[in-house]
């Protein structure tokens, strides 16, 4: 588990596959992710033997909140492309439970995953892609440290127009920096 102030990052669990089918067949959760077709319990049951396949450094984690009943999962997050030659790595985010959208979590889940990029998987640039459109992700990047590098133009069809990708990135010296002033 990797522990932050009010949420944590854990294992998905064949049980959690339920509700990430309920999220990933939301129209409003997956407007900013890389899918437009719904999923099925089958395809997703699927998908999560493939990733516990992968190598550990790059399975998806689960980010779970505080609840009066022990735990609760609302979103998950990763890497994933990592390429260790350069130590670099490609991070993923999605909070599924619309109830804890705007409340920091997506950001607080993003420290930790940089926390863990850095200290533990020892990298030296973390980056991601975004869809322009989402305003709501790109200023949880930005608060989390992330810098703009470039912009794919009309990169991505979705919800019926042509959307451009940017992609931003922290290297440690960046994230080491922020860390000492904060």
């Amino acid at each position: 588990m990797i522990y932050g102030e009010r949420i944590r990052l854990r294992s998905i669990e064949r049980e959690d596959l339920p509700r990430f089918v309920e999220w990933l067949n939301d129209p409003e959760v997956i407007a900013g992710l890389a899918l437009y077709l719904p999923f099925s319990l089958a395809e997703e049951t699927k998908w999560f033997e493939k990733m516990i396949e992968r190598p550990a450094e790059e399975r998806v984690l689960g980010i779970e909140i505080r609840a009066e009943d022990g735990w609760a999962l609302i979103g998950s997050c990763g890497f994933h492309n990592i390429e260790w030659p350069n130590r670099a790595g490609e991070v993923g985010i999605a909070i599924g439970d619309k109830t804890r959208w705007n409340q920091g979590y997506g950001s607080e889940a993003m420290c930790l995953l940089l926390r863990h990029g850095f200290a533990t998987l020892n990298l030296n640039r973390v980056f991601l892609r975004v869809h322009a459109p989402n305003r709501r992700a790109i200023s949880t990047y930005e608060k989390a440290g992330f810098v703009h590098e470039g912009r794919m133009r009309q990169a991505v069809y979705k919800n019926g127009e042509y959307q451009d990708v940017l992609f931003m990135s922290v290297l440690r010296s960046e994230w080491d920096a922020q860390r000492r002033t904060e």
